[in-house]
Parts: C-alpha cells; structure tokens; sequence
C-alpha cells in the first residue's frame, strides 16, 4: 500500500467512526510501522488541517465531530480501488447504445469525466490512452438479459430453453433465479432448478428461450449460495471437494505468482524458484482448462486424478502433431 493509499485509509477511518481507534489498530489496518503511522497522522494533521485528535493517554486516535463533517481531503481524493472502477465506468457507458436513457447517461459520463479530470487526467483530449479490452466476452441479447432482471427482482420463477455446452443438448428447464453473476467479462444465472432439484449456474448467452411464470421464486440463504458457488475454483465448480498442488517452473512462476486463482489459494516458493499453488475446486473441467494455459510450465502435484486428467488431454493434443 502506497503512502497515499495509507493517508486516504487513515482518513477514511477517522471518519467513520465514533470512538477513539488504538494505535495498535491502526497500525494493523494500515499494515505499516509505529512510525509511519506517525509520519501518516502529522501529514493528516498539520499539514492537511484534519481534526484528528488523540485520548487522553495519547494511545486512541479520532476525529473531532464537531469539526469532522465540514473537513475533506483538499481537491478530490480517489482511491485506486475507485480510480479502476471509474475507468471501467467510463468505458461501459461509452459503449452503450443510443436509448431512452441516453441524455441521464451522457450525465453521468461527463460526471465521471470531471472526477477523473480533478485527478490530472484530461480524457477530453487524449480519450485513447486508456484501452479497455473485452475480446472473449460473449455477447446476451438486451430482451432477454431484462427479462432475467426484471424475474430476478420480482421474484417470478422463469422458464428456459438452455443450449448446454458439454453434452450438446437443448433442456427445457423451470427455475427461481438466485443471483447474477459476471465471471471474465461474461454473465452467469444461478438459480435453483425445479427439474433436478438443485443449485444451478446457466450461462445467459446459452438461453435460447425465457418464459416468465407467475408463480413466486423460492429464496435460498446467501449462505448457501456462497457455500456451493463461491468456495471453490471456477464458476460451475460445486461445493469444495479437493485441493490441487499446481507446481510451476522458475520462468512461468513470474507470472502465476502474481494471478489470483481463488480467494482461498495458498502460495509458496521453492528454495530452487518454482512456485507451488493450493486450489480448492469441486469438479476438475474447468480448473483442467485453467492449466492448461500453462503448457509445459505447470505440473499437477495432486490430487492423482487431476494429474491424469491434464496428462490425458497434453496426449490428446500432442496426437494431433505426429
């Protein structure tokens, strides 16, 4: 975390609370040292006017109140985190077709345009330096992507026609849609099936039909959508079963050290520069896919039916060149 990152957190802090914060705390939330945790709460202080004060031991840190809702940070603070989401922001509402909406979200394009513009950075002149680029998302057609909405929000159970990629086959398939999700630039329906009576994720772009049912969603626990879809590797890879060693080699380690494969991942190096990564996931066909991307620079360690499953299809494609 930057310097400047640490001082928008601290102030971020202090703001928002109503009690005095430990040294301690604050240290631990910032992830840094007692004394550029001094350094951060001078800079805020007495130089940036805010009206941080400390308890009466000298120990917990907080704003003055009183003072606290008429301070802010001089000129505009965006964090990194807020600086990506508008870039992305800008970049969507800049792709929209023309619509009824068309004059509000032209309003909140040049309000983005501002922001970015209090930050040093003109996109008024120079709109190609940033480029967004979405080459494998798959387009959803707007009537049926509204209408997943609109059942979604008003709990109304759906009717598909779902073109399922594995088996090649057309499923007609009642369901109480759950959420949506956007995994790699593209659109996924959870959702309970009737038919097989379980959680579900359809990829919208595979729904050939939608029909809209009067009767009422059922509604599963947040809990329990997080534990089937979110635990594991992937995003039609069930509860956690397994956890795969993934071992990579000393150049493709460069690269694979710096990806996020899951929120649970466990990371290693090797005294010889090789990498080992720890996945959880469920069902092993898309992880396999994952691996696979790293060719030669990738050896399952475990579990043996994974090693297997990769090492099956390297034979398969090395087939096809003799």
């Amino acid at each position: 975390m930057s310097r400047r990152e640490r001082l928008y957190h601290l102030h971020d802090i202090l703001r928002q609370r109503r009690t005095p914060i430990s040294r301690q705390d604050l240290m631990e939330e910032l992830g840094c040292s007692q004394a550029t945790l001094y350094r951060l709460i001078n800079e805020l202080r007495d130089h940036l006017g805010a009206p941080l004060e400390q308890d009466a031991d000298g120990r917990g840190f907080y704003y003055d109140r009183s003072l606290a809702g008429s301070f802010e940070l001089p000129g505009l603070w965006i964090s990194p985190d807020e600086l990506q989401a508008l870039l992305t922001a800008r970049h969507v509402l800049g792709n929209v077709q023309p619509g009824l909406l068309e004059d509000e979200l032209e309003g909140v394009q040049q309000r983005i345009n501002q922001l970015l513009d209090a930050q040093g950075l003109d996109f008024s002149t120079q709109p190609g330096r940033i480029n967004i680029r979405h080459d494998a998302g798959r387009p959803v057609p707007a009537e049926l992507f509204e209408d997943v909405l609109q059942a979604l929000f008003k709990r109304e159970r759906l009717v598909i026609t779902y073109h399922g990629r594995r088996r090649d086959d057309v499923s007609e398939r009642e369901i109480s849609a759950q959420r949506l999700t956007s995994y790699r630039d593209r659109w996924y329906l959870d959702a309970w099936c009737h038919r097989s009576e379980g959680l579900r994720s359809f990829a919208l772009e595979r729904i050939r039909n939608i029909r809209r049912l009067e009767e009422t969603s059922i509604d599963l626990p947040d809990e329990e959508l997080a534990r089937h879809f979110d635990q594991a590797f992937g995003i039609f890879s069930g509860p956690v079963e397994h956890d795969a060693v993934l071992r990579f080699g000393a150049e493709s380690a460069r690269w694979a050290a710096d990806e996020v494969w899951h929120p649970e991942q466990k990371n290693s190096w090797l005294d010889d520069g090789r990498f080992e990564l720890t996945v959880p996931f469920g069902r092993s066909r898309e992880l396999v896919m994952e691996i696979l991307r790293y060719g030669p620079d990738v050896e399952v360690i475990s579990p043996p039916f994974l090693r297997e499953a990769v090492a099956s299809q390297l034979e398969d494609a090395l087939a096809k060149y003799q």
